[in-house]
């Protein structure tokens, strides 16, 4: 358990005597102190001071975020009788499941003489004393739209559903509704990912001038800063698999990652672009392959790519495996076509030639397999997506017409 200053004197007391301070206290008493937040949290898991209007905590995983949201959503409904708080998550079965039955959710935490009583079927948390929180789904705008809330608790923002400007609308009309009260306030707990919603909240705190003045407040954090909170062997054994690579200084040192230097596709367009599910049915079903040079060597790229009734070609998975065996990633390739019911594999043979359709006639596919040779450098074709675009949306094949002479 963290040790701050404020419990030091308490902790580091000879252990007869700091048991008859405990004694002391009453039962009530000790109750209270085992569910003092702001004694027992990290200081950068408590709300900061100040008048703002926004509080953004994006840190790595296991940083103690959900827990610093569910503490701060408890000491507003304590400290205002007449809250009314809103609990948005990237969909209503994370919201309960996360944000209120969690580990760390509202339902396990505080004294549970005072723990809140929570109504399924109203999608509502009454406490005690009367304030309440209802639960939202980020992939439902609209049901934010109409609702006034004195508070609320958007977590894990970075998950929203950006396809069709959902996560913007659902957080536009959160704030249109942020209106009771006398200082309506915003908690967003997230681990970051350079998607439009979360780009925009940081834009917020920039044009402020600073990051810890103005509407928007920002906690950042690393996993390693709840360490005593966590088994060192899962500190040691992410740190081994994932060390200082883009997915671990984003996903364990809480960095926002920024697109890479002339990429072919920013991040904001890839997530404009995304549908929750495919709005047409497809036509064709295409997998592309860009194998390794060697099993020591990159992931073998797989991408399953689908041609929808209406025109237009869609990504529907990345079935990559990483540093494969030929074995290895022609089943994964067989694997996927079966799964997709794919019509063609699409397979560069720039590293292989006939090997590389061989490897795939041994895993059991038995699709029309046709091997493409790349002319341009890796960076130009975007690898195995490209292939399966390719033969897409320019190998159409011509549709059966009748013609009927004079």
């Amino acid at each position: 358990m963290t040790r701050n200053r404020r419990l030091q004197w308490l902790l580091d007391l000879p252990q007869e005597e700091r048991l008859a301070h405990l004694r002391l206290l009453t039962e009530a008493e000790r109750e209270e102190l085992a569910h003092h937040w702001r004694l027992w949290a990290r200081p950068e898991q408590v709300a900061p001071a100040g008048d703002w209007r926004l509080w953004l905590i994006m840190a790595g995983r296991g940083f103690g975020k959900t827990r610093a949201g569910a503490e701060w959503v408890r000491e507003m409904a304590s400290a205002h009788p007449a809250a009314r708080i809103a609990l948005v998550g990237a969909s209503l079965q994370e919201t309960r499941a996360v944000m209120v039955e969690g580990e760390s959710g509202l339902l396990a935490i505080g004294p549970p003489r005072r723990r809140p009583r929570f109504e399924p079927s109203l999608r509502r948390i009454v406490w005690p004393n009367g304030a309440q929180a209802l639960l939202y789904s980020a992939q439902e705008p609209e049901s934010l739209r109409g609702p006034q809330h004195s508070h609320a608790w958007c977590d894990e923002i970075a998950k929203w559903d950006h396809s069709g400007n959902r996560a913007m609308a659902a957080w536009d009309n959160l704030l249109m509704g942020l209106r009771l009260g006398e200082h309506p306030q915003a908690l967003a707990t997230t681990t970051p990912r350079a998607v439009p919603l979360l780009q925009r909240l940081l834009a917020m705190a920039e044009k402020n001038g600073a990051e810890d003045d103005g509407d928007a407040v920002i906690t950042r954090g690393r996993t390693e800063d709840n360490a005593e909170n966590l088994p060192a062997r899962f500190l040691r054994d992410v740190r081994r698999s994932f060390g200082k690579s883009l997915l671990g200084r984003q996903e364990l040192d809480g960095e926002l990652i920024a697109d890479l230097p002339g990429p072919l596709w920013s991040r904001a367009l890839l997530e404009r672009c995304r549908e929750a599910s495919a709005s047409a049915p497809p036509v064709r079903t295409v997998i592309g392959v860009d194998p390794p040079a060697s099993a020591q060597g990159d992931a073998c790229g797989i991408v399953v790519c689908a041609l929808g009734e209406d025109g237009v070609a869609r990504v529907l998975a990345d079935a990559s495996v990483t540093r494969p065996s030929p074995e290895k990633w022609a089943r994964a390739v067989a694997k996927a076509s079966q799964a997709w019911d794919a019509d063609r594999v699409v397979a560069e043979a720039n590293q292989g030639g006939a090997m590389v359709e061989s490897v795939l006639r041994a895993a059991d596919i038995a699709l029309p397999v046709r091997l493409v040779r790349a002319s341009k450098g890796k960076a130009a074709r975007a690898d195995a997506l490209v292939w399966a675009m390719t033969e897409l949306m320019f190998s159409r094949a011509a549709a059966p017409r009748v013609w009927v002479g004079d």
